[in-house]
């Protein structure tokens, strides 16, 4: 038997680092982050029209704007928003780690990232703070953890149904 010295080991490449932008998809993101607005706001509508309206007394409009305010400025409304919040962004961040189909903890906590960014716009642009500092940060503080689960959540449910995307398709070693 005779030895070809033209013939390679299967090596590997050289692990190489990457950038933080390596294999970011940014329209999953933006449309994360726009899934996110919209679903804390239909959470936090249905809420509190399901929940707390049913609870609070009062008759006409400006009854009922009071108690909302009052409501949203209390520890449990702070609690409820935080909490419908960061749940908003673990649904945007699921469909846009979902959608991009790779990197999907990173692309979570990328609309993550875009809430905070967002967050921080819409507050320098109120004429009075609603939200006291401490809830602010605490809120700025889940907002990437949330989206980032989202995205595991979607690299879960894609592994479970077997999901074909760029990532297992076709990729050399991976036996696609």
């Amino acid at each position: 038997m005779q030895h070809d010295s033209r013939q390679q080991p299967n090596t590997p490449p050289p692990i190489e680092p990457t950038g933080f932008f390596t294999g970011i998809r940014f329209r999953p993101i933006i449309a994360g982050i726009i899934i996110d607005v919209i679903a804390t706001i239909v959470l936090v509508s249905a809420y509190y029209s399901l929940i707390v309206a049913k609870e609070l007394p009062g008759s006409g409009a400006a009854a009922a704007e009071d108690a909302f305010t009052q409501y949203w400025s209390s520890s449990e409304g702070l609690l409820a928003s935080l909490l419908l919040g960061s749940l908003g962004t673990l649904i945007g961040g699921f469909y846009a780690a979902y959608k991009a189909g790779t990197l999907e903890m990173k692309h979570g906590a990328m609309v993550g990232i875009g809430s905070i960014i967002l967050g921080l716009l819409l507050q320098s642009g109120a004429a009075e703070r609603e939200m006291p500092d401490w809830f602010m940060a605490l809120a700025l503080v889940a907002a990437i953890p949330a989206g980032a689960l989202g995205g595991f959540l979607a690299e879960l449910f894609k592994n479970t149904i077997g999901a074909k995307t760029p990532a297992n398709i076709n990729t050399p070693g991976r036996g696609g």
